[in-house]
């Protein structure tokens, strides 16, 4: 990574440009890194063969285990290639979400901390980068409410604040992207009013809206009871009974229930709208209800064709019976 030690890798690289004549200016671009760093690496570990790969990996692997023991918060020395690796391949998915690359490697370097916490001084020194990409970093993760701050207690620690990740920071996580898929939802639907339901946009919105509001209803779940689920459903089957657009004194009086009974069961379909896929309960102008097909479930092409196909059944004259 640019700014950190040189990789394995990194050193075959050096090792393949040098055999092609690279300049230490070029590889160094190419690499991200001073050109002091790429003239310091081929002078230290030049051989009578030329600058060998595996040869300079060898010696600054002696070099790093003969430096002092490692730091707070930096894992032990013979663990420190196989930890970086695992939160460097595990940011990589983490990023893969849509989670930005720093915080995603910050967010893996607590995650796999054996306190559960680090300064940001002991992520500088982990992740090799600037304090000011930590501050960033943790500033974002704190917004998606994934880090949270506190202060070390100890007495020597001079109030340092240190990042930690709560042990049901997964149960927030899935909360706050429950309340958002509900709002992209409840979005989409406003957005097909604005547009109609019949447009190419409504249509896109329509199909939105239902994959949201899906997601949504699976990952929350309804607070709704059963006795409301199946109110809604004898609702909208008395809907599509009457084939008539009716008020809630109308279902009540046909229903033979108080009027709050018939409007609890209208209000549990606009909360749950799956109750009425594929159909899609819309209040008229006159304040009464009236079922139609989702606009999600049908293109615009499709509906064209069904209108057209019952015209043509509409005017083909009968045919006689055949004898």
């Amino acid at each position: 990574m640019p700014g950190g030690r040189l990789t394995h890798d990194d050193r075959r690289r050096i090792a393949s440009w040098l055999a092609e004549g690279l300049g230490y200016a070029e590889i160094a671009r190419r690499l991200g890194r001073p050109t002091s760093t790429i003239s310091r690496e081929v002078a230290r570990n030049r051989a009578p063969g030329g600058y060998l790969a595996d040869r300079a990996q060898q010696v600054a692997g002696r070099r790093a285990r003969r430096r002092r023991p490692a730091q707070d918060g930096e894992p032990p020395a013979g663990e420190e290639a196989s930890v970086r690796e695992f939160v460097e391949r595990f940011a990589a998915l983490l990023a893969g979400t849509g989670l930005p690359r720093m915080p995603a490697r910050v967010f893996s370097c607590l995650l796999t901390a054996e306190a559960g916490n680090l300064t940001s001084a002991e992520l500088v020194r982990r992740l090799k980068v600037s304090p000011a990409s930590v501050s960033k970093a943790v500033g974002y993760l704190e917004g998606m409410e994934l880090v949270r701050r506190t202060r070390d207690s100890g007495r020597d620690s001079g109030r340092r604040e240190r990042y930690v990740i709560d042990d049901d920071v997964w149960l927030r996580a899935f909360e706050a992207d429950t309340g958002a898929h509900g709002e992209v939802a409840a979005a989409a639907r406003h957005g097909i009013e604005i547009f109609g339901a019949g447009t190419p946009a409504g249509a896109r919105l329509g199909r939105m809206a239902g994959f949201f509001a899906w997601i949504h209803e699976q990952m929350h779940g309804s607070d709704l009871t059963d006795a409301a689920v199946q109110d809604g459903l004898t609702v909208l089957a008395a809907l599509v009974h009457a084939a008539r657009p009716l008020t809630v004194a109308d279902l009540a009086a046909a229903l033979g229930w108080p009027a709050r009974r018939a409007a609890g069961a209208l209000d549990a379909i606009s909360r749950r709208p799956a109750l009425s896929d594929p159909l899609a309960v819309t209040r008229t102008g006159r304040g009464a209800y009236a079922v139609a097909p989702r606009p999600d479930r049908l293109s615009s092409a499709q509906r064209d064709a069904l209108t057209a196909g019952a015209r043509s059944l509409r005017d083909k004259p009968d045919e006689p019976l055949q004898s």
